[in-house]
C-alpha cells in the first residue's frame, strides 16, 4: 500500500498552530495511508507556546511528528511594530532552514532502487499558514504540490484577496478609517464599513503585508479554510466567481481538550471547574479574550463595573498586558491593583476573576449561559460548535471582521462592540458593557436559538458524508493523486 507525507508549518502562536496540528490530525484519522511532519518555528517569549508544542510531542501517535527548526535572528523591535510584518520576516528567515527539512524528508525517496523505497512516505502536498505563504517558494524550487491553510473565516479571506481592488477604488489612511465609509467586499453580503476593518490595514507595513499575502494565496494549488458551508455559503460561493485555485472549506477544526490537558496549574483549572459544578445551568456569562487578548487597565474596570450592574454570575479570564513586544500576555501578580476598590470583596457570591483558562473546557460546561468574546475565529468556532451565544468584543487583527458578520450578517452574536482597538482613546463603558450582557443572558432568543441550530450544523458537517467531511475527501484524493 502506497503511503503519503503532507508537511505543515504554521506561523508561532496558539491561533495558528492549533488549527494547523488538529487539521494534520484530521488528515491521518480520514485516511490511515497518511502521515504528517509540522515544522516548528520557534518564537521567544512565548512559554505556553512550548508547553503545547511539547505535550503533543509527547502524546502524538508515530503518524504525526514534530520538527523543530534551527532558530532564526529574530526581527528587532525597530523592524515594525506590527506583528503581520515581525512574522512575515521571521518566517523569510527560516526559508533556507525549510528547505533543508523538507529535502531531509525527500531523500529516501530518491534511491528508486532501494528496496525498501515503497515502504516510505511519499511527500504529497506542503502546507502553509496564512504568514508563511513566501514558503511557496521553496515548494516551487523542490516540485511540491502547496497549499494554503487558512485559519481564518472565508470572509476574512475575501477582504485580503479583495485588498488590490480597493487599492485603485481608494486610499486606506488612518484619517480614513475614522470616516463613516462603506465599501463593498465579495465575502460580505453587506457593504462593509471601514470602522470594523484590520486595525493594521490602515498602517503601511501592514497593508503591504497584506497585500504581499494575497498574492501569493493565488500561487497556491488549493486553498484550505477551517469554515464550512452551512456557516460562510456567501462568502464561500463568492470564490467561484474569480480566478484563484480551488477551495476546501474542512471546519470546525477544533482542539477540544485545549489547555487542561498540558497547563502547568491543573489544580487552578480543576478549582474553576469545581466553581461551575456549583452554578445553575446557562446561568454565568464567561469573559475570555484569547491567547493574545488583554486590556488596558481603564477598560479593565468599566469591565468590572459593568459586570457589577447586570448582576449576572460570571467567570472572567483577566490577563496583564505584555510588557515585551509581541510577548503573550502575562499572569498579574496583584489582581486586585487593576480592579476597583472592593469589587473581589461585592462580587464574591456571584463571580470568579483568574487568569489563563482552559476556554475550549469551560465552553462545554453545562453553567455557562454566553461568551463574551474577542471574535477570533478558533473562539468563534469552539462557542458554536458548544451552542453558546457570544456578545462581540474584538480587539486586534481580523476580530472587527468577525464581529460584524457574526451581528449583522448572520444574527448569530449580540454586539458590546463591533470596532474596539486596543490602545485607543475609546473606552467600552459600563452602561454598554451591562446591556450587552443583559442582551446575551436574558434577552435575544433568536441569537441563541440560531446558535444552537448553527451547533448541530457544526457538527453533522464534519460526520460522514457531511459538507466538511466531504471536502476533507476531496482534498485527500487530490493529494494521494499528486504523486
Amino acid at each position: 500500500m502506497t503511503k503519503f507525507e503532507v508537511v505543515l508549518i504554521a506561523t508561532p502562536g496558539f491561533g495558528n498552530l492549533v488549527p494547523i496540528v488538529e487539521f494534520a490530525q484530521r488528515i491521518i484519522d480520514h485516511d490511515h495511508r497518511f502521515s504528517a511532519t509540522i515544522l516548528i518555528i520557534n518564537m521567544p517569549g512565548r512559554p505556553l507556546l512550548d508547553l503545547y508544542i511539547q505535550s503533543r510531542v509527547a502524546t502524538s501517535t508515530t503518524n504525526i511528528r514534530f520538527v523543530h527548526l534551527p532558530t532564526a535572528d529574530f526581527p528587532s523591535s525597530d523592524h515594525s511594530k506590527i506583528f503581520i510584518a515581525h512574522v512575515t520576516s521571521l518566517i523569510e528567515k527560516h526559508k533556507h532552514h525549510i528547505k533543508e527539512a523538507i529535502t531531509k524528508l525527500m531523500a529516501p525517496e530518491l534511491d528508486s532502487d532501494d528496496s525498501e523505497s515503497n515502504s516510505v512516505p511519499q511527500l504529497a502536498g506542503l502546507f502553509v499558514d496564512m504568514f508563511c505563504s513566501s514558503i511557496i517558494d521553496v515548494a516551487k524550487e523542490l516540485d511540491i504540490p502547496c497549499y494554503l491553510y487558512f485559519a481564518s473565516p472565508a470572509s476574512f479571506l475575501s477582504f485580503i484577496l479583495h485588498l488590490p481592488v480597493l487599492d485603485t477604488q481608494t486610499q486606506l489612511t488612518t484619517e480614513f478609517a475614522e470616516s463613516d465609509t462603506k465599501l463593498v467586499i465579495p465575502g460580505f453580503v453587506d457593504p462593509v464599513p471601514l470602522s470594523v476593518f484590520p486595525p493594521v490595514a490602515f498602517t503601511e507595513d501592514g497593508y503591504s503585508c497584506y497585500m504581499y499575502h494575497a498574492l501569493r494565496y493565488t500561487q497556491t494549488k488549493g486553498i484550505v479554510i477551517n469554515t464550512l458551508q452551512e456557516l460562510e455559503s456567501h462568502a464561500l460561493n463568492s470564490f467561484s466567481t474569480s480566478q484563484m485555485p480551488r477551495v476546501y472549506p474542512i471546519g470546525p477544526v477544533l482542539d477540544l481538550v485545549g489547555s487542561a490537558q498540558w497547563h502547568p496549574d491543573r489544580a487552578h483549572h480543576e478549582s474553576i471547574i469545581r466553581w461551575l459544578e456549583d452554578q445553575p445551568s446557562s446561568s454565568v456569562v464567561f469573559l475570555c479574550f484569547g491567547s493574545m487578548g488583554c486590556l488596558d487597565e481603564p477598560q479593565v474596570r468599566e469591565i468590572a463595573h459593568g459586570l457589577e450592574r447586570a448582576r449576572f454570575r460570571f467567570l472572567w479570564s483577566l490577563r496583564e498586558p505584555p510588557r515585551v513586544l509581541l510577548d503573550q500576555p502575562d499572569e498579574y501578580t496583584n489582581i486586585e491593583e487593576v480592579l476597583p476598590n472592593g469589587f473581589l470583596d461585592r462580587t464574591s457570591e456571584i463571580g470568579l476573576v483568574c487568569g489563563w483558562i482552559s476556554q475550549v473546557s469551560i465552553l462545554a460546561h453545562k453553567a455557562i449561559g454566553g461568551f463574551v468574546s474577542h471574535c477570533g475565529w478558533n473562539s468563534i468556532l469552539e462557542s458554536l460548535w458548544h451552542g453558546v451565544p457570544i456578545a462581540t468584543w474584538p480587539i486586534y487583527a481580523e476580530q472587527q471582521l468577525n464581529a460584524f458578520k457574526m451581528v449583522k450578517e448572520l444574527g448569530l452574536a449580540v454586539e458590546i462592540s463591533l470596532d474596539y482597538r486596543r490602545g485607543s482613546n475609546k473606552l467600552v463603558l459600563a452602561e454598554e458593557i451591562e446591556r450587552g450582557i443583559k442582551c446575551l443572558m436574558d434577552g435575544d432568543g433568536e441569537v441563541r436559538k440560531k446558535v444552537k441550530e448553527m451547533s448541530i450544523n457544526a457538527r453533522m458537517a464534519v460526520m460522514e458524508n457531511g459538507s466538511s467531511y466531504t471536502s476533507l475527501g476531496t482534498l485527500i484524493e487530490e493529494l494521494a493523486n499528486n504523486i
